[in-house]
């Protein structure tokens, strides 16, 4: 089945919306248009930029051709309600309200145009003109907002709901972690999704932040206090000198043995402050530990690392930048 979806994203975060539609719904996305063609089946929610998902039942090369083959269709439930949906031309609000009525005129149902049963979409689309049933997107990240702590370099729900998406665009059998989880919004956006991924952070006090964050959701501690540099090796949790770190590193940048790889996706926020720089070989070494821990990444920085990203074992996939006035980030996929 053809799913057309509709969409609508920031000028300063359209590259992060079309890297997450086209990783999350296998399409291409052009630049200035509000809509992708799929045949994924995506729930509109799980984008902070998907408006609705069109599931196309009836195609035809007018509208007088399509209502009458709508006639054909009966409702399941007592009430619907049809929409038009906005593609790749801007169309009055007069002449949404006709379309609309036209075809719910042939529908075998009652129109309801507050709390209808079903909900179902027209739309013209490059001469075609489509039916089908409705799906509206929820915005669950703007729920997430409202969380009892909070940090002012945090990513935003948005942008860690879009993260998130790329990294782990299946969730079904998949395990991510985040092992600089900070106060937890990443690890908020993908339980809400229903992802299977635990988080961790060397600092106690984003631990308990983050802990106290999924508990106001009623999400479970999935955190610990570690060290990512040191997840999953024999004496975890020692402070393993910076030699030993900098050989470890050496051996999974040249192969990662399948035993070491845990998870299927890891998401790392670089750590960063405005007062000072992460020394590159700790930014090495966090690099080196996500290359040891999973098979794909996606790596969120403020500062220019290519060259350590290769240095780790990492080959760079895909990659956007989100700015935010003068603050830009980039992030970056790494396989």
């Amino acid at each position: 089945m053809e799913h057309i979806y509709v969409y609508a994203c920031h000028e300063d975060e359209q590259a992060l919306c079309q890297l997450e539609l086209r990783t999350l719904l296998g399409a291409e996305t052009m630049l200035g248009a509000r809509y992708a063609i799929s045949a994924r089946r995506v729930e509109p929610s799980r984008s902070p930029f998907l408006k609705l998902r069109l599931d196309v039942l009836f195609e035809a090369g007018s509208l007088p051709e399509l209502a009458s083959r709508v006639e054909t269709l009966t409702v399941q439930g007592s009430t619907f309600k049809v929409a038009f949906a906005e593609t790749d031309a801007a169309v009055s609000t007069d002449r949404q309200r006709e379309v609309a009525r036209e075809i719910g005129r042939h529908l075998r149902g009652k129109a309801e145009m507050r709390r209808p049963e079903q909900w179902f979409a027209v739309t013209e689309l490059g001469g075609r003109w489509l039916f089908g049933h409705c799906s509206y997107g929820e915005a669950v990240w703007l729920q997430h907002q409202q969380k009892p702590q909070n940090y002012s370099t945090a990513l935003s729900t948005r942008i860690a709901r879009a993260v998130v998406n790329i990294a782990v665009p299946d969730v079904a059998g998949t395990k991510a972690i985040d092992p600089c989880c900070g106060i937890g919004t990443v690890l908020v956006e993908a339980m809400s999704m229903g992802i299977d991924i635990v988080g961790c952070d060397i600092n106690p006090l984003a631990v308990r932040g983050a802990r106290v964050n999924l508990e106001h959701f009623g999400m479970p501690n999935v955190v610990s206090i570690a060290d990512m540099r040191t997840l999953g090796l024999v004496g975890e949790q020692v402070n393993l000198s910076p030699t030993s770190l900098e050989r470890i590193g050496e051996q999974v940048a040249e192969s990662p043995t399948s035993s070491q790889i845990r998870y299927d996706a890891l998401i790392l926020d670089m750590p960063y402050n405005l007062c000072s720089k992460l020394p590159e070989d700790e930014q090495l070494q966090m690099l080196q530990s996500a290359r040891r821990l999973a098979k794909r990444a996606v790596i969120v920085t403020t500062e220019q690392i290519d060259p350590l990203i290769a240095k780790a074992g990492f080959r760079i996939s895909e990659r956007c930048t989100v700015n935010k006035g003068n603050f830009s980030r980039q992030i970056i996929v790494c396989v």
